[in-house]
């Protein structure tokens, strides 16, 4: 069954925890959104990250998003109690995009995210 539009701004909602905590260098924001274990996977500056999601709340804290970040958030897929979103990223540490995929369970009537993978778009790796 398709979920409700206000539904999907429910989840958009919960993502702009995760675009408010990248774009001030506060993991706190995130904090609320991700559960305990959920877990990260991607590769930044062709190193594999993998693992808890620490790692993000780490990156976030210690690496300012930059003046000129600008973020998006698509909500691609809401199916009652899991819903997937896209999110852009343009300038994060003033020099790197990124596409996001989060995963997220309705847990307890609250839309969490349990997964976060991504992607560094080529241009933008240092090597």
């Amino acid at each position: 069954m398709r979920n409700e539009i206000k539904e999907y701004e429910a989840v958009a909602r919960a993502a702009e925890k995760f675009v408010k905590s990248v774009a001030e260098g506060n993991s706190e924001y995130a904090k609320t959104l991700f559960t305990d274990d959920a877990v990260l996977f991607g590769i930044l500056n062709g190193t594999v990250e993998r693992g808890s999601i620490d790692q993000f709340y780490h990156n976030v804290d210690t690496v300012g998003a930059g003046a000129e970040f600008k973020a998006r958030i698509d909500v691609l897929a809401v199916e009652e109690t899991v819903a997937v979103v896209r999110v852009l990223e343009e300038g994060w540490g003033g020099s790197i995009d990124f596409t996001d995929f989060l995963l997220m369970l309705k847990l307890d009537g609250e839309w969490k995210c349990v997964a976060k993978a991504y992607n560094q778009n080529s241009d933008t790796i240092k090597e």
